[in-house]
């Protein structure tokens, strides 16, 4: 087991120094990041000196290796729009963006399963039809438009909850969070609901199929004749072996929350890291956003990983392989 994890970490290191490359290469070609600094009036002179000090000038590969070298320590340069490093502006920004992530991730797969089994088992009755039919919305209708309506709805007709902003916080656990004060948490309400709802119906709608699947199997029909209870046969048979399948895309889906809440963030003008590269787009703030999109595949390759675990911790016919492989 520690062989293959070394392993899968080598793999992810080398995918990392891809996506770095991409992110650092691409980024160049959305504009010109010295404009945006100095303004339209500055003189060649201005330009090359802000070059010369930003390491502009040096050709695009060792840029690449010293955001890399740099990367490897922590240090990801300095931000062209508010000159500070900006690790330090991923540090203010990143509790904020995995707290959305973290609430939005437990709504989606707390809520996700439950109707997926729920409308699995009951799939004739009238309250899963009604499910059915109401998380068409989730998965028809685009986030910013969800968002936009829960706002419409929940805080100007009924003001209810804030449309904007992340409210009160407080410390806990060394972190900066909205969920010590009700103003925080309310405020995490509706930025929560719109980036998990896309994944929910997924999940939901995943579940159902693999649960639906599973329960026409032959040993499902034999646990049955044995007189288990239905109790016994959904969850400790049924459920189980759902799950073997829908580990993937549960993980690719909370990876995609943490990466598609540059939307959200938008919309509700949470102060997260999604918000700070959409601010970064605009002014071609190179280090921010290839550290950005750096940050986000280290989490794809985190989850990914994770998700490899949780796969041999379920299914113990993977862990025969994992044993085998190893005895070779």
């Amino acid at each position: 087991m520690l062989a293959y994890i070394v392993r899968r970490i080598a793999q992810g290191i080398i995918v990392l120094a891809v996506v770095g490359l991409v992110a650092f290469c691409m980024f160049r070609f959305m504009g010109d990041p010295l404009e945006s600094i100095l303004g339209q009036e500055a003189t060649v002179a201005d330009r090359e000196a802000l070059e010369e000090r930003l390491g502009m000038n040096d050709p695009i590969v060792v840029q690449y290796w010293k955001f890399i070298a740099g990367a490897a320590r922590g240090e990801f340069g300095i931000s062209y729009r508010n000159r500070v490093p900006v690790a330090e502006l991923i540090a203010q920004r990143l509790p904020a963006t995995l707290e959305l992530a973290l609430v939005s991730a437990i709504f989606a797969l707390l809520l996700g399963v439950a109707f997926g089994v729920y409308t699995a088992i009951r799939r004739d009755g009238v309250l899963a039809n009604v499910i059915m039919t109401t998380s068409l919305i989730g998965v028809s209708l685009p986030t910013f438009l969800i968002g936009i309506l829960l706002i419409w709805v929940f805080a100007v007709e009924l003001g209810v909850l804030p449309s904007f902003g992340r409210g009160e916080t407080g410390k806990l656990l060394g972190w900066e969070s909205s969920l010590t004060t009700w103003s925080g948490i309310k405020a995490l309400i509706l930025p929560a609901i719109t980036l998990g709802l896309y994944q929910m119906t997924l999940i939901m709608r995943l579940v159902r199929a693999e649960m639906l699947e599973v329960l026409r199997t032959d040993y499902i029909r034999f646990a049955r004749a044995r007189g288990l209870s239905d109790r016994a046969v959904n969850f400790s048979h049924a459920l189980k072996n759902t799950l073997v399948p829908v580990i993937t895309i549960i993980g690719l889906q909370l990876g995609q929350i943490i990466a598609f809440a540059i939307i959200t963030e938008t919309v509700f003008q949470w102060p997260g890291v999604g918000l700070l590269f959409i601010n970064a787009v605009q002014f071609v703030d190179i280090p921010v956003m290839a550290t950005y999109l750096l940050l986000v595949g280290t989490l794809f390759v985190l989850i990914n990983l994770v998700v490899d675990l949780l796969y041999v911790t379920i299914d113990p016919r993977l862990r025969v392989e994992r044993s085998a492989e190893m005895a070779r």
